[in-house]
């Protein structure tokens, strides 16, 4: 078990924040690559009524099952108890809890190239950067201490009052009423595998 605390922040321009990010001399976590994500629960609901979140994701590079608590009290950052570990097949997970009586109600899709950089008195402390383009936009997650994401958003430009704890559910659900549209699955379209938001 471990305990994540992250956030996460809108990017307007994706490109222009990598050069920002480049200018702090990361290390190269994974290239870009996509990723199908499935969150699941018990028919009553009773994950999501807990604020917890049990994924399974599947990417190229290889699948993973993780299962979150409910963040703790915070007015700037998600933070919450974390399990997870890898799959030898994720469809077979989701064979196994589909056959415990669990289905998948959320579904959401993104590309993803990860980083890490050293932050901190003395880079003691190493900090997790994620830039994630999804069919609602370009987003960007730092996971670390509270000191480190403090840091490197305030050298890329960013005040806390940027800074987002939602989901990205949260997210397509605010995207979607936006539009006056029931949220489905936050998917590509098949026209545009780069920006549509597809209701499946």
């Amino acid at each position: 078990m471990a305990v994540e605390t992250e956030i996460k922040l809108r990017l307007r321009d994706l490109e222009d924040f990598r050069r920002r990010l480049k200018l702090l001399n990361p290390r190269l976590r994974s290239i870009r690559h996509f990723e199908e994500n499935f969150v699941l629960d018990h028919p009553d609901g009773r994950l999501r009524s807990q604020q917890c979140l049990l994924r399974v994701r599947k990417t190229k590079g290889g699948d993973s099952v993780t299962l979150k608590g409910p963040p703790l009290p915070s007015l700037l950052f998600k933070t919450r108890e974390e399990w997870e570990t890898q799959l030898g097949s994720s469809d077979v997970m989701l064979k196994i809890f589909e056959q415990i009586g669990m289905t998948v109600w959320f579904r959401y899709q993104k590309y993803r190239e990860e980083y890490s950089l050293r932050v901190g008195q003395g880079a003691a402390e190493e900090l997790h950067v994620a830039l994630d383009s999804t069919p609602i936009g370009d987003f960007a997650e730092l996971e670390g201490s509270e000191g480190g994401i403090r840091e490197v958003a305030g050298k890329l430009g960013f005040t806390e009052s940027e800074f987002l704890r939602e989901s990205y559910y949260s997210l397509f659900a605010q995207f979607c009423r936006q539009r006056g549209e029931e949220p489905g699955h936050m998917v590509f379209s098949a026209q545009d595998g780069r920006g549509s938001a597809g209701r499946q």
